[in-house]
């Protein structure tokens, strides 16, 4: 390519200006693209027409709300997803609602934390692109293709996002190891765990909802009480 490298873009989704272009700047000192939105129904006309590496998206947002476009992008693909908020709380609605934002940052924020969440999400997508090789797993009624992320109980097709089903990846394929919150926070997030446990407890309930018979009584995600998580039933693998 003649030595040209190629920029990763950035969508900046935020209707404070001020916030924004602070955002955009420390960015572009990072050698990012960036294209920068100041409401929803915006967002999802440069989506539709542009691609991107990764989006920064404000929940809050005039026109079309954070969650309508989050709706959106997962209808298109899994292209990462960091949510930027005032309230604890939108993010844990985010998650819950089964839209897969993939990272959050609760406002106030400093650019350089903001600049390490890109990033890390940004090499987790490359990782994810990377193909697995071709491996099906039968657990109890679930049947678990690595190599495609589909996740099939009794024969019907389950809708995971991509953290679900990364969580449940990990814990298929350590079923002999218990895994602390911490652990597998570095596992999947790609960093240093942050000590909120809002993030995967959501996810880990989100994910019984979808896999588990009775989610109130998990037999295949089990909770080893003051340890962390392991899965509960044999797997075997049948491909």
């Amino acid at each position: 390519m003649n030595g040209v490298i190629m920029k990763q873009k950035i969508l900046i989704v935020e209707d404070n200006i001020l916030i924004s272009k602070s955002i955009e700047t420390k960015l572009k000192e990072e050698m990012f693209e960036t294209k920068a939105v100041f409401n929803g129904q915006d967002a999802i006309d440069q989506f539709n027409v542009n691609s991107f590496d990764a989006v920064l998206l404000d929940l809050m947002l005039p026109v079309k709300s954070g969650e309508d476009v989050l709706k959106h992008i997962r209808m298109k693909g899994d292209i990462p997803v960091i949510i930027i908020s005032t309230k604890d709380s939108d993010v844990e609605k985010a998650i819950n609602l089964g839209l897969g934002a993939d990272d959050y940052l609760s406002k106030p924020f400093s650019m350089l934390e903001l600049v390490a969440r890109v990033k890390a999400v940004l090499r987790r997508s490359q990782k994810s692109i990377e193909k697995d090789p071709k491996q099906k797993y039968q657990i109890a009624n679930l049947e678990v293709n690595l190599n495609n992320y589909e996740v099939k109980k009794n024969g019907e097709l389950i809708d995971l996002t991509l953290k679900e089903f990364e969580i449940f990846k990990l814990l298929l394929t350590h079923p002999d190891q218990t895994f602390s919150k911490q652990l597998m926070y570095r596992s999947i997030w790609g960093e240093e765990y942050y000590y909120n446990d809002n993030v995967i407890n959501v996810h880990i309930r989100r994910l019984r909802e979808k896999i588990e018979d009775d989610p109130s009584n998990p037999k295949v995600i089990m909770t080893m009480w003051g340890f962390g998580y392991k899965l509960g039933v044999n797997k075997q693998s049948i491909e």
